[in-house]
């Protein structure tokens, strides 16, 4: 597995210890399947509800937290300052992500590592705005996910037959 530079910040302190290194994985699986360079880096940020719900209001329009928001960097893989490529943000609502946990029977842990993994996706330009693209992103999202040995099967949107872009359980800007 290659060594992108994944690095996880906590603007909250969670009650449990965070499962660093299994989400670190989790986005360099998803990041080495893609064949993304291994100096490419993204950044997971572990916030909570108020900042997630800000950030989704003023990019997204939705006035509510959301457990996943992905912020790709303005050019794909453009260098940083000490010129290695830079993906992009994932911005973790952690109460969103352990209610969500709770109320689906997963572990917290399992649900942080969907919503990286799901996340990681965005970045590299996946999403499920549409049945075809989602179809796609699913079943990536599915392999990586029995690769980090985590069975929570994620349900498919409901399109209507115009297959208007969707609001779903995650945000992307």
């Amino acid at each position: 597995m290659a060594r992108q530079a994944i690095s996880l910040v906590r603007q909250v302190t969670p009650a449990e210890r965070l499962p660093v290194q299994r989400l670190k994985q989790a986005a360099a699986w998803v990041l080495d399947r893609h064949n993304v360079a291994p100096e490419a880096g993204l950044s997971i940020v572990v916030a909570d509800d108020e900042t997630v719900r800000q950030l989704n209001r003023q990019y997204r329009q939705v006035d509510a937290p959301t457990d996943v928001l992905s912020f790709p960097s303005s050019e794909a893989g453009a260098p940083l300052d000490n010129e290695l490529p830079y993906l992009g943000d994932l911005i973790l609502a952690l109460p969103t992500i352990q209610r969500q946990a709770e109320r689906e029977g997963h572990s917290a842990s399992d649900e942080l590592t969907l919503a990286v993994i799901h996340g990681t996706l965005h970045l590299l330009g996946y999403d499920h705005d549409m049945p075809a693209h989602q179809a796609a992103m699913w079943a990536v999202q599915a392999e990586a996910l029995l690769a980090m040995g985590v069975s929570i099967r994620v349900p498919e949107f409901e399109f209507p037959a115009d297959a208007e872009p969707d609001s779903g359980r995650d945000g992307q800007s």
